[in-house]
């Protein structure tokens, strides 16, 4: 088991991606905060506890659980939900910020509501918890942290202002943490996951789940991310395609129009196609054949 004697924190663990997350890490050792505010898909109250019944599904394979009711939209309350793992098991090893929201709109209907709250539970979640966790890490000299970021926001998806937005967001976080905590024992890391869970299935339509969008495909790559062997895996994009796991390449610069002393706007005009416009790139996801986007998205 990878993960023997670690303690892991895994956000929106109820249900979905985020629940195979969380088996999987207590299938190789790790003790799990199984963390669900246990709300709707929009973030509206739901009453079913679904940390709880995570938490039995670990503890019936012989793990060690405890569920967290806590928002990770409130400071306050991120800090109560790293202060379970350590009350609960002494520590603080893990970090998988998994929690989210979805209030997909165009940009032209979507509500102000609707961008602050997605926000809020993506972006400003992953900070809330990575703030209160980290310090405790850096004592420690160890710490996994990953990022659950979306290639809506790593490539752009139809009717996802927010969604994206928050995602790229976090996509950033994870460089700059990487830098940042590396010296103390510390990886960053991000995945880019893809299933059909109840985020998909309103899109993915009736019959039998396609074999390449089960949840539970994505929790391996996350398992060994959260392990020692992972050590030397810092500030990476992880994504997973079909039944393979990929690396994506980090953005970067790959053409350039130079003029000595500079352009003027009549030049850029003349030059640009030539120059710049052959290396234009296509927006939108990349899909695997024979789905959808709205299918495959996380």
């Amino acid at each position: 088991m990878l993960l023997e004697n670690r303690v892991a924190v895994v956000t929106g663990a109820g249900r979905g991606i985020g629940r195979q997350f969380a088996l999987e890490l207590a299938a190789q050792g790790a003790a799990v905060v199984v963390n669900d505010l246990g709300v709707s898909l929009r973030g509206d109250a739901d009453e079913e506890d679904a940390a709880t019944a995570v938490c039995r599904e670990i503890e019936a394979g012989g793990g060690r659980a405890v569920p967290s009711h806590e928002s990770v939209t409130d400071y306050a309350a991120a800090q109560r939900i790293i202060a379970t793992a350590v009350d609960s098991f002494g520590q603080i090893d893990i970090l998988v910020n998994n929690a989210g929201i979805v209030r997909d709109r165009t940009l032209v209907k979507m509500e102000e509501e609707d961008f602050d709250a997605v926000i809020a539970t993506h972006l400003k979640g992953a900070f809330n918890c990575t703030r209160h966790a980290a310090p405790l890490m850096k004592e420690a000299g160890y710490g996994r942290i990953v990022n659950v970021t979306s290639s809506a926001g790593l490539r752009g998806n139809f009717g996802q202002t927010n969604y994206g937005a928050a995602k790229a967001g976090l996509m950033g976080m994870t460089f700059v943490w990487a830098l940042e905590l590396a010296k103390a024992g510390i990886t960053v890391n991000a995945i880019a996951p893809a299933g059909a869970t109840r985020m998909t299935a309103a899109l993915a339509g009736e019959g039998e789940v396609d074999p390449r969008l089960d949840p539970a495909m994505n929790a391996p790559l996350v398992a060994f991310l959260a392990s020692d062997r992972a050590g030397h895996v810092n500030g990476q994009l992880f994504g997973r395609t079909d039944f393979s796991y990929s690396l994506f390449q980090h953005p970067k610069q790959i053409a350039w129009m130079h003029k000595d002393g500079g352009w003027d706007t009549e030049s850029v005009a003349e030059q640009f196609d030539t120059m710049l416009g052959q290396h234009l790139q296509t927006v939108g996801m990349v899909m695997p054949s024979g789905l959808t986007q709205d299918a495959a998205r996380k």
